[in-house]
């Protein structure tokens, strides 16, 4: 029976969520399975993977063969190097202390940059955010500003008019008192 690591889909339309399992080369993409050892998550940024290292470790190591895909969700965990590594220590090229060390280093290396990624990511939304909000501030000042501009009209519209009625009152009641203390 040839096996194969491969992803099974799962979640709802338009917003896939893939679980990895161990199946017959035979059985359909979302039939019958061996084992499930992890699952994969392609709608955060960056893309979640949940993964049985152990027993992913232990079916490449039997010669269960990956999907291009799994192959690269597995690279990306570091199976594939450990596998590498344990053939270095079969070899005695180096010890399990050496195998460790080595495996530590480039998993940290890798949170490392992930973690960088993340930040901006973050820093990036952080920033198209301020200049949203920056570019918001303006548009509302100049509307203020016509607003106020406006206003302003308005009142010196409205303040002539009284001007222009007071005037127009007192041109009106002066000459009817003139005209009874002429007579």
């Amino acid at each position: 029976m040839a096996t194969k690591i491969r992803l099974q889909r799962g979640g709802r339309k338009g917003y896939a969520f893939y679980s990895i399992v161990i199946a017959d080369a035979r059985a359909p993409r979302d039939g019958r399975f061996t084992e499930k050892i992890g699952t994969y998550n392609p709608n955060t940024n960056p893309a979640t993977v949940d993964l049985n290292f152990d027993r992913a470790l232990y079916w490449v190591e039997v010669g269960a063969q990956p999907t291009d895909t799994v192959r690269t969700l597995l690279k990306g965990q570091g199976v594939y190097l450990m596998k590498h590594l344990k053939g270095g220590v079969k070899k005695g090229a180096f010890d399990e202390a050496a195998l460790q060390q080595k495996f530590d280093a480039w998993k940290q290396s890798k949170d490392q940059k992930v973690s960088s990624v993340c930040e901006n990511i973050a820093k990036s939304k952080k920033e198209a955010a301020a200049k949203e909000l920056e570019a918001e501030k303006k548009i509302n000042e100049t509307i203020a500003k016509k607003v106020a501009d406006k206003k302003a009209a308005e009142a010196a519209a409205k303040a002539e008019a009284e001007a222009a009625a007071k005037a127009e009152e007192a041109a009106t009641e002066t000459p009817a008192e003139e005209a009874p203390a002429e007579a």
